[in-house]
């Protein structure tokens, strides 16, 4: 281990022989961190926090504090957070509550940028992006290449479905469906990401597919069980609109509204 001589290191936590500690950065007992790991000045990060390989955290970021809920009453709860993360200036991710099964996850090489905030019991995926300032409430899922925007708020209990994004100074207050745009306070559906989904190598037929779902969802005025039937029968073979089917099915705060 690598650490600044003032830092404070707990001999308690579990650190990898090549993680580098900067300068006055505090580590408590329970802390995890795995090979190549980079901590920079002043961040602190406590409580049963695992941190994997590669990731970088840099100054000042506050990771895995107690929650923020008022129900909390000490319980042992954690924070697991996986590889080739890169947590930015200030960024605050707290742990689980035993409320929301006692954790919160972050998966791996995501990207949270300065001053953004993970609330507690928030399940988030894989290749997400955090533009600054995006905040979470607690229990929010957010699901594998997301992007969320600057200085959005995503209300509690609300899912951000993959490869969607959400724009800037947005309120989310319901859910965003997978592969879709969403805007405004409070924000609504206005299009697939089409940008993000030919960035991501979407063929041509799977996006013309996802736009008639698109269009059975929002545009065609069908109720919502007729219209996820529609899709089910001539659609349910393909993973993207077996993935919307579940969204939908399951979503407990029901889906963002869409443009008129």
């Amino acid at each position: 281990m690598n650490a600044h001589e003032t830092a404070i290191v707990s001999a308690d936590a579990e650190i990898a022989e090549d993680v580098i500690i900067g300068p006055r950065c505090v580590i408590d007992g329970g802390v995890k961190i795995g090979r190549g790991t980079s901590i920079q000045l002043g961040a602190y990060i406590t409580g049963q926090t695992t941190i994997g390989e590669s990731c970088q955290i840099f100054p000042y970021a506050v990771i895995g504090t107690d929650p923020q809920d008022l129900k909390y009453g000490g319980e042992e709860t954690s924070l697991v957070i996986g590889s080739a993360n890169v947590i930015r200036e200030y960024v605050t991710i707290h742990r689980g509550t035993m409320d929301g099964g006692g954790q919160t996850r972050v998966g791996n090489n995501n990207f949270v940028m300065a001053y953004c905030h993970i609330a507690h019991d928030c399940h988030i995926g894989d290749h997400v992006i955090f533009a600054n300032a995006a905040t979470l409430g607690g229990h929010v899922i957010v699901e594998d290449r997301a992007v969320i925007g600057g200085l959005v708020g995503v209300h509690q209990f609300t899912q951000i479905g993959a490869y969607s994004m959400t724009g800037g100074c947005s309120g989310i207050d319901r859910d965003v469906l997978p592969y879709t745009q969403a805007a405004g306070n409070r924000a609504k559906h206005f299009s697939l990401n089409l940008v993000g989904l030919r960035r991501a190598g979407f063929p041509s037929a799977k996006i013309q597919m996802l736009k008639e779902i698109y269009r059975l969802i929002f545009k065609a005025d069908l109720k919502q069980e007729v219209a996820l039937n529609r899709i089910e029968s001539e659609f349910g073979e393909t993973a993207e609109a077996r993935h919307i089917l579940e969204f939908v099915r399951h979503s407990r705060r029901g889906l963002c509204a869409a443009q008129a």
